[in-house]
């Protein structure tokens, strides 16, 4: 049997409504990819980093220890370090492929990926990239001849939370340009074996231009808005690019295209702290001074205060624990009544208007088989992932209509896409010398 070439795109948080339904008519190059359309179960939790691990390793985050885009130390509240190449320094599925196989890997995009990671192959690193003056090509000879191919430049992100929506835009369209100009080079160009690109900009318009799309969302400015077509435009944009890459794949290819996870409107954010504050948990050595403040080491009593906790699209809460924490007054005999006596109280949280709210809270020994890093001890989803937990505090009111980090208008979702051939599919979700997605859940 002769071996084939496999190329997976990945589409960040691109949910299955969105491509196999609402935009169907809008992507008809993908569309002739998705002989099967499948829906995926991303895992806790459904963020970029680590999710993209999750999928190309076979490990849990757990396993990982990636636990999002940032990390702290214990002992740190306002400081944090953000991943890279690092925090998964192996097992993916090239390192496979190339150790073990001895084929060669063309990758681009795929977080977390800075600085460049050393394949038997090429790479270009991801959105977390500072800039094209960083190391973010491998082999590093390769580096001129991408910001050649880029016409000069290479993007790695835009800047979504804007309330310059009109900049929003065409830094996307520049971002979707350059980076599928430079794939299809680099498609062209090397022998590859394996490739896969990773393209954030479908996270990006998500974030940027939901409510103007959406007439479900809560802040829908209503029918003929300015920016009600920037999504569907996207798209297309997007599917033409990805017709014009078709052209460079030799034609023993097949394609995959994958998101790791889905979006949807946000309906709100929750002032996390300020609501731990309320029940007793959070004590703080004065109040602030203005509203939407950083919550910081030095503001809090840390001998009277049993936790603390990060915002974003889930809540990370940390328990100011003895021998663990510089100042911990939790002994390690009473962690366990902590725990699930915070369990109890998240899941009691209600609406604004006290509607009930579907919360979850776990302990990472519930979802993973290993625990390894600096794991929170509770991760906190908020109605389904409906309201996006915000760390800020000096609020009015617990219940914010706007993100406290910037306008954005989706949180994540737990169903993402994976379509293709059948058997390819097969052959990738569950071994096969390609990669394993023994973490995730998939049906077809």
């Amino acid at each position: 049997m002769t071996r084939k070439r496999l190329l997976v795109l990945g589409l960040d948080s691109v949910p299955p409504q969105l491509l196999y339904e609402d935009l169907r008519d809008l992507t008809s190059n993908l569309q002739l990819f998705l002989d099967i359309k499948g829906i995926l179960l991303s895992n806790y939790p459904p963020i970029t980093v680590p999710m993209w691990g999750v999928m190309l390793t076979g490990r849990s985050a757990g396993e990982l220890g990636v636990y999002g885009f940032r990390h702290r130390r214990p002992g740190d509240v306002g400081v944090s370090y953000v991943v890279s190449s690092r925090s998964i320094p192996g097992g993916w599925v090239w390192d496979v492929l190339g150790g073990r196989l001895g084929l060669r890997s063309l990758v681009v995009g795929v977080p977390p990926g800075y600085p460049a990671r050393r394949v038997r192959g090429w790479f270009v690193s991801c959105f977390l990239t500072p800039g094209v003056d960083r190391a973010f090509a491998w082999p590093p000879g390769i580096r001129g001849e991408v910001l050649a191919a880029g016409g000069g430049d290479y993007v790695f992100d835009v800047k979504y939370r804007s309330g310059d929506k009109e900049g929003v835009r065409r830094g996307l369209w520049r971002l979707a340009e350059t980076q599928f100009r430079v794939v299809r080079h680099l498609l062209r160009s090397k022998p590859w074996d394996f490739a896969m690109y990773m393209h954030i900009g479908t996270d990006r318009v998500h974030h940027a231009f939901w409510k103007y799309w959406d007439p479900e969302h809560p802040r829908y400015p209503g029918e003929g808005n300015p920016y009600e077509d920037v999504i569907p435009e996207y798209y297309a944009l997007v599917d033409r690019l990805v017709g014009e890459l078709l052209e460079e794949l030799p034609r023993d290819t097949e394609v995959i295209v994958v998101s790791d996870h889905g979006a949807k409107a946000m309906k709100g954010a929750f002032a996390i702290n300020q609501w731990l504050v309320e029940q007793g948990y959070l004590k703080l050595r004065e109040q602030p001074r203005k509203p939407g403040v950083d919550l910081e080491w030095s503001m809090i009593d840390w001998s009277r205060t049993v936790a603390w906790a990060w915002g974003g699209y889930y809540s990370r809460v940390y328990i100011n624990l003895k021998g663990r924490e510089p100042q911990g007054i939790v002994g390690r005999e009473e962690y366990w009544s902590v725990v699930e006596q915070l369990k109890r109280d998240i899941e009691k949280i209600r609406g604004p208007d006290g509607e009930k709210w579907n919360n979850k809270a776990y302990h990472p020994t519930e979802l993973y088989p290993e625990v390894r890093g600096d794991a929170p001890d509770l991760m906190v989803y908020l109605d389904n992932l409906s309201w996006r937990p915000a760390g800020t505090i000096g609020w009015p009111s617990i219940y914010l209509e706007e993100n406290d980090r910037g306008p954005d208008d989706a949180v994540h979702d737990w169903l993402g896409i994976i379509g293709g051939n059948a058997e390819v599919l097969k052959d990738f979700v569950k071994g096969g010398g390609w990669c394993r997605f023994r973490r995730l859940r998939v049906s077809y």
